[in-house]
Formats: structure tokens, sequence, C-alpha cells
């Protein structure tokens, strides 16, 4: 077990809500080790997520996604050595990696120290077990805030018992246009995904917004890319009161989440930070099982549906209305 006054690295590179998944444990660690520091791999799109996290020192970001694409680039070659140096400036009293896969599992030899990892049964690839130290064994059929924790009670003697504290603080909102646009009470609607069998019908959305515009909410809409931006427009048209956000960063998509009212939105990394950042979130499940991701946070929380078992309109109205009750009432739109 490693002691207080060290080093830890935390391996969870990607992609958005596995990292928000992963920020309990940087949690557990703080509070187990008050005088230890905390270290964080992470693919560079996503760093902005343990940056939030305020007992997490240093962010050392990799872009595997970009390297994979240019494998010979000089500059490639050159930004893995530069994360190699970082993470081998100083000695790590622990290294987990919860991600469980070949690519972490090799990231995380790059550091100095005792290596924890999932064992066979329990990795998402078998073979990244060869590479740790240590190998823990943890139930697939567990949520996976709870596989991370659970990997760090073995690693680091961690207390598990007490609900996931995740940490994060957004930071400040700092795009004039998005601010303006959420001075009023307003909802956000996460209508994208990364998959097509995520996504949940445009009827079913226009029918929770009209539910959120007699409420007298403005629902705020996402998107992450061009087509991605193209598609919201077209979801929205009919709407009665939605408007679509100018494409930003991370950071200040998540200082709208954390000031909105609730969050309506798929099994997708912003629904997760949304809920990590403590507002009352409603996750849409089409295709993977909420109990092993659903959407947890400090707020209530539900998660609706299940594989090729989608939820209806009514039954995500349904969980908002209850949601909402739960609230402070807000001023209303003029």
């Amino acid at each position: 077990m490693a002691a207080g006054g060290e080093r830890f690295l935390i391996v969870k590179t990607s992609s958005m809500g596995d990292v928000v998944h992963a920020a309990p444990l940087a949690s557990d660690l703080a509070r187990r080790f008050p005088g230890a520091a905390i270290d964080w791999l992470v693919e560079e799109g996503f760093a902005a997520i343990p940056r939030m996290h305020s007992s997490v020192d240093r962010v050392i970001t990799v872009a595997v996604r970009r390297w994979r694409r240019e494998p010979l680039a000089a500059a490639t070659w050159r930004a893995m050595r530069d994360a190699k140096a970082r993470l081998r400036d100083q000695p790590y009293g622990a290294i987990l990696d919860c991600q469980g896969l070949l690519k972490s599992a090799w990231m995380a030899r790059w550091a100095d120290g005792p290596h924890w990892g999932f064992d066979r049964a329990s990795a998402r690839e078998r073979l990244a077990a060869l590479l740790y130290t240590n190998t823990v064994a943890v139930a697939r059929e567990q949520h996976a805030i709870d596989r991370n924790r659970a990997l760090g009670h073995a690693a680091c003697d961690t207390d598990v018992s007490a609900p996931p504290v995740f940490g994060l603080a957004a930071p400040w909102l700092t795009d004039p246009v998005l601010d303006e646009a959420t001075s009023v009470p307003y909802a956000v609607l996460l209508t994208n995904a990364s998959r097509p069998t995520k996504r949940w019908a445009a009827d079913h959305w226009r029918a929770v917004e009209r539910e959120l515009h007699r409420h007298r909410l403005r629902s705020v809409l996402f998107a992450g890319s061009a087509s991605e931006e193209q598609e919201t427009r077209a979801r929205a048209t009919g709407m009665a009161g939605a408007w679509v956000a100018p494409r930003v960063g991370i950071e200040n998509v998540a200082a709208a989440l954390a000031r909105a009212r609730i969050v309506v939105g798929l099994d997708t990394g912003l629904s997760h930070l949304a809920a990590a950042l403590g507002v009352p979130t409603v996750g849409i499940y089409c295709d993977y099982d909420p109990r092993l991701a659903g959407i947890r946070g400090t707020a209530p929380c539900v998660s609706l549906g299940g594989v090729d078992a989608a939820p209806d309109s009514s039954a995500v109205i349904a969980a908002l209305n209850d949601l909402l009750e739960v609230r402070v009432t807000a001023p209303v739109l003029p």
C-alpha cells in the first residue's frame, strides 16, 4: 500500500464519460492521503475535466488519436518523448490504470512505480493485465465509478463505503454570447451522441422542449462539430423556445451546464459531466445498460431506457418534472 506524502498517477485517457467516472477515484485518494499529490494521464481533448478537480496536481496529456494518424511524424515522436519525460521525472507510490486497455497499460508503463490494473477477467482488453505489477479482480457488472474506486481501494486502501465525490468545479463562463443567452432560466438538451444507436427521435426531443418551455425554461442545445451543428439545428426546428449554442470549448460548455436548472441528455460524456457538476440530470439510454454506466451525481439524477429499450418522451417528461420539483423555484422568463 502506498503512503501519504507520495505522488499517485491515475491513467484514464478517454472518453469523456469515462474520464468523469474516474473523478471519484481522485477524491478517494485525496481523502485517504491528504499530503499526497495526484497526477492524471489523459487524452488532450479531455484534459479540461481533470483540471476541474481540486485535488489533481498535474494533468499530463497524450494524443494517441492524433498520433495514430501520423505515426512517423517527428512531432508525434517528440510529443511522446515529452509525455514520457513528465511521467518519469519522479516516482509514483501507485500507478492506477482504470482504463483497462492495452494502450493505457502501455502508457502507464512509462511511469516509475508499482502498476495497478484490472486482472484478465476484469480488464476491457485481457492482455492489458500482463503489463501490470499488480492486478485486481473487479466484477464487470459493477458501475464504472464503482470499478474505478474498487481499484483504488485494492491499491491504496481508500474508503469506498461513502458515496462518490466527484470534486469537479466548473470554470468561469467566458464566451460572451453563451453568457448572454444563459442569463435567463434555462435547461440544456444534449441531443448528440457518438453512435447512431445512442440517438433519440427528433419528435421526442421536441416534446421534451415543449414541456420545458411550459416551465418557462429556455432550452439550450450544444453541438461539437459542424455536422452535429447542422443536425442540431434541424432537430430544433419546430421547438418553441430552443437556442443552439455556438461551438465552444469544454470549459465553457461545463460552465453553462453547471448553471442550468436541469439537463436532459443522451448517454454521452456531457450528460455525465453535468451530473458530476451537481446538476439534476435525466439520462436517456437507447443501446447501453445504465447499470454499468448510468447517470450519477451529487444532485438527483435519473437514467431511463437500456439496450434496445429507448424510453418514450412521456417517461422522460415525467422524470424531468419530478427533478424540477426538488429545485428551488427560479425567476421565470419575462
